[in-house]
């Protein structure tokens, strides 16, 4: 599919504090504010159908948040309105992109010219980590789930193939938006892991850098 699809010139962008969105990953949304309902009507209209996340950079909610420079476009591949007028929809990523410039118009959302140079690896095939200790990084991450009092299925994360444990790792765990976006900003699957497991490390030692093992 992302073959096949023309990337635009400008998209529509969401900012979300903390919200982290990969390449060939699965995003579930919320939408029920009137400005991003209208986002997403049209989105539905366009043939590729993306809606562009990005971490805001200043005080949520504000019109005039500053953006970061990177986020990742997702394609709507599903969605479904509720009985109160909610959407839930499921954003797959396409592509990361950088903001050129925000476009000034009349919709009640932001819309922002960008570009896909320097991320071409994200429409082709799926990453491989040759150098995963996935043993040793999972011994790391039953001891951060056990300190966080959380379960997960490990015969799954045991089977996962490199890019989806790793991808799906970051999005879903709790970290600091700017820790968020040094994974998004991560140019390859190995330093992606590389920095996902400095975070782990980082929060089992209390958030004291100082205590990291190197």
């Amino acid at each position: 599919m992302t073959k096949s699809l023309t990337l635009p010139e400008v998209i529509p962008v969401f900012p979300l504090p903390g919200a982290l969105l990969l390449p060939r990953s699965n995003m579930p949304l919320q939408l029920f504010e009137p400005r991003y309902l209208a986002m997403l009507e049209d989105a539905l209209k366009t043939p590729a159908r993306l809606i562009g996340m990005i971490q805001p950079l200043s005080i949520p909610g504000r019109e005039d948040t500053t953006l970061t420079s990177i986020g990742c476009a997702g394609r709507v591949t599903q969605f479904t309105e509720t009985d109160d007028g909610r959407y839930m929809i499921t954003l797959t990523g396409i592509s990361r992109y950088r903001i050129v410039n925000e476009v000034e118009g009349f919709t009640p959302y932001r819309r922002a010219e960008i570009s896909w140079d320097g991320f071409e690896q994200d429409t082709g095939p799926e990453e491989h980590d040759p150098a995963f200790d996935r043993a040793r990084f999972l011994e790391l991450l039953e001891r951060y789930f056990s300190s966080k009092g959380l379960n997960t299925d490990w015969e799954t994360l045991q089977e996962a193939d490199d890019e989806l444990l790793i991808n799906s790792l970051s999005m879903l765990l709790e970290f600091e938006p700017e820790d968020k976006q040094a994974l998004l900003e991560a140019p390859s699957l190995s330093t992606r892991r590389e920095t996902l497991i400095t975070l782990i490390e980082f929060a089992l030692h209390g958030g004291n850098a100082e205590d990291l093992i190197q």
